[in-house]
């Protein structure tokens, strides 16, 4: 399991890392603290995270990615690079168009749908109706245009502690049961 998070990090109370801590016991949980998270450069992330699944095999881990780590996977997907996982979980993207001069080399993103079908064997977005981050809609500003199953939590908001998602049962159970499409 590689877990990524997003701009600024993803504190204690997130559940990024409540899943990490539920997870490290029964599975390799590897969630890499991604450089200089506050001023992240595209770059620079694509190499952690290429140093985050080194060594996994080939076929039987996951990825789940929050906010600006879902734009990280997708140029990660863009570019190729392996190994690719059995499964990859994209939560609460920023908008595409998102202004934030810090994040300016990760947006907007490659909507490749054939490279992100190539990048993993199964690709899933989960997303609030009513993100901040991303006005427009997640749904519509990826999940349609890469053709992915999507699931829209009303009211979820970006899917962080501000919005009531430290603990999250859902995606544990999904990280868990291989086979699970993602539960609400």
């Amino acid at each position: 399991m590689v877990i990524l998070h997003g701009w600024q990090g993803s504190g204690p109370d997130h559940w990024q890392s409540w899943l990490a801590g539920r997870l490290a016991g029964t599975h390799e949980v590897r969630y890499p603290a991604l450089p200089d998270p506050d001023h992240p450069r595209l770059d620079d992330w694509l190499s952690a995270v290429d140093s985050a699944m080194t060594g996994l095999p080939a076929d039987g881990f996951d990825v789940v990615c929050h906010s600006v780590a879902v734009p990280l996977w997708l140029h990660r997907a863009d570019r190729g690079a392996g190994p690719a996982p059995a499964r990859v979980l994209l939560v609460a993207p920023p908008s595409p168009r998102w202004p934030e001069p810090e994040l300016a080399t990760f947006l907007p993103p490659p909507l490749d749908v054939d490279a992100v079908r190539r990048a993993a064997g199964g690709t899933i977005l989960v997303c609030g109706d009513d993100d901040p981050y991303c006005p427009e809609g997640a749904a519509a500003a990826y999940g349609l245009p890469l053709r992915l199953p999507t699931t829209v939590i009303p009211g979820g908001g970006h899917l962080n502690v501000d919005s009531g998602y430290g603990p999250w049962p859902a995606v544990e159970r999904w990280c868990s049961r291989p086979n699970l499409a993602f539960p609400l």
